[in-house]
């Protein structure tokens, strides 16, 4: 049985067209990205390696990965669109729509969530007025929410264009997206300084980072990040007796916190379970106990 077009527009489906081939590149943005790609695929044994890198050099010429820069990506290396499609849209990191030139992620995952990760990109979606995967009106935030930035001994932590902003609150939050929009300085807590979207996805693509400074600077993980490497090593901390809370310690010296490590300027205060006040913390064990 076969069904009329006048049967199908009245139940109101469409064929549609078919798609036409994407455009090509302008000739000198192709010049420019044929002289990249060569560089990056001698870095391989097989060219089709060189997928992943290709696909963020082709980002970073339009903030997205277009059906241009697919089409580029496939006749470079000798595949298929429908090759290179299925990478792209299998890993978030590449962008299939316009975005902003700073990608804010939340991370909702079970510890960030709990620590306030949720209540954070809440904030978020309301002060900028845009929901998950949207850009503001002005194109420089683009807010999703991320599943895990594996950093849990920060929770809970936001990343702008993948640098770390650790220890967040909705306030602390809420201020650095205004200073991103606004222009003003921002400094990650751990990392590189901050670059646009566009040029992280050509550091991506595995090209040097050719600002002063930026590769001397960096971050490792901090104390907490760090204690298993340290137990393996059978470098424990000395057990202590914990005293009940508000009794205080009778023949211990007070307890001193570790010596802070480097914070942005966008941290939120360090404080034991900032996010939940109304439940603060019981004391607790050192590492090893």
């Amino acid at each position: 049985m076969t069904t009329s077009s006048s049967e199908r527009a009245e139940r109101g489906v469409s064929l549609g067209m078919p798609e036409l081939p994407a455009p090509d590149y302008p000739d000198d943005v192709r010049a420019r990205l044929e002289r990249d790609a060569r560089e990056i695929i001698a870095r391989y044994p097989d060219s089709r390696s060189a997928l992943l890198p290709l696909l963020h050099l082709v980002q970073s010429e339009e903030g997205h990965v277009t059906r241009t820069g697919m089409r580029f990506c496939a006749e470079t290396l000798g595949l298929t669109t429908a090759e290179v499609t299925a990478v792209a849209t299998f890993y978030t990191m590449y962008r299939r729509k316009p975005s902003g030139d700073y990608q804010v992620g939340v991370c909702t995952n079970t510890l960030c969530a709990v620590m306030g990760g949720d209540a954070i990109f809440e904030t978020l979606q309301e002060h900028l007025g845009v929901g998950n995967g949207e850009t503001t009106d002005d194109g420089k935030v683009t807010l999703e929410h991320i599943e895990c930035n594996a950093a849990c001994d920060y929770a809970p932590v936001v990343m702008v264009n993948w640098e770390f902003f650790d220890n967040q609150t909705p306030d602390s939050a809420r201020r650095l997206v205004d200073d991103l929009r606004a222009g003003r300085p921002v400094s990650p807590t751990r990392g590189a300084p901050l670059c646009t979207f566009k040029e992280t996805a050509r550091i991506l693509a595995g090209f040097p980072d050719e600002r002063p400074g930026a590769v001397e600077a960096g971050g490792s993980g901090g104390p907490a990040s760090l204690v298993g490497l340290r137990l393996a090593k059978g470098e424990a901390a000395p057990a202590r007796v914990v005293h009940p809370r508000g009794e205080a310690p009778r023949d211990e010296p007070p307890h001193q916190p570790p010596p802070a490590e480097h914070l942005s300027s966008h941290d939120a205060p360090q404080s034991t379970s900032a996010s939940d006040p109304a439940n603060p913390s019981g004391p607790v064990a050192e590492e090893g106990e």
